[in-house]
């Protein structure tokens, strides 16, 4: 299980459009999508994958972290599950 977290997002970015976006850039799919709000100006997600392993993931990191989306800079973590 691993959680990619997304940060530093436009705060109108929904949820379908961060979906089509790392499908973009060959992601697999999520399982589940956590909005985090924050003070609102720069809101962050957390996304589930049940059955993707966090090595996998972080060939993917690279190409989405830094990236300027929506007139925002992405940041892009991979959180590891330390209580599973």
């Amino acid at each position: 299980m691993a959680i990619l977290m997304l940060s530093n997002l436009h705060p109108d970015t929904n949820e379908e459009q961060v979906r089509e976006f790392l499908e973009r850039y060959g992601f697999p799919p999520f399982d589940t999508i956590e909005r985090h709000e924050g003070d609102g100006t720069r809101p962050g997600m957390t996304l589930t994958y049940s059955t993707v392993d966090i090595v996998a993931l972080e060939h993917f990191l690279p190409r989405i972290h830094g990236v300027f989306w929506h007139d925002h800079k992405l940041n892009a973590l991979l959180l590891r599950e330390r209580f599973s």
